[in-house]
């Protein structure tokens, strides 16, 4: 990498978890390697303040433009960005599944457009669901049961 990082001009992004503590910044090169890069962590969307939740709308929207849904309307996944945040924790990974799962039912179900029905069926990663032992927002599911 450091020999990609002199010869090349270009932006590297390397993406991981505790990658400057336990990996690529670690022994003797990686004090040379990490003296080439800067490290920016990142954390989950928050929905506590007006430009948080407006942030969070903006990141919805993106994702809903993207669907190629024959029947979807406009809007509606912008509309329910507060449940979306919720079901998603914050997580971008979370709610691409939760929207990526959600459109190949609606999708497979012939409607063609996305529902809160379609969302709630959606069992999310272990990370996203918070409380490890019921699925937020399906009822009578509990994690037991989803394993």
């Amino acid at each position: 990498m450091k020999y990609f990082y002199e010869q090349i001009r270009a932006t590297f992004v390397f993406a991981g978890i505790d990658v400057a503590e336990h990996g690529l910044f670690s022994g003797l090169r990686g004090r040379q390697i990490a003296g080439r890069f800067l490290s920016t962590r990142t954390r989950a969307f928050g929905y506590d303040t007006n430009e948080e939740r407006s942030d969070w709308k903006k990141l919805v929207a993106t994702m809903e433009q993207s669907l190629r849904l024959h029947r979807h309307a406009a809007g509606s996944l912008v509309r329910l960005a507060p449940y979306l945040h919720e079901r998603s924790t914050g997580s971008i990974g979370a709610l691409d599944q939760l929207i990526h799962q959600a459109a190949n039912d609606a999708i497979a179900d012939g409607t063609e457009k996305l529902t809160k029905k379609h969302l709630d069926g959606v069992l999310l990663d272990t990370a996203a669901q918070g409380d490890l032992w019921v699925q937020p927002a399906s009822p009578g599911r509990t994690r037991k049961e989803a394993s």
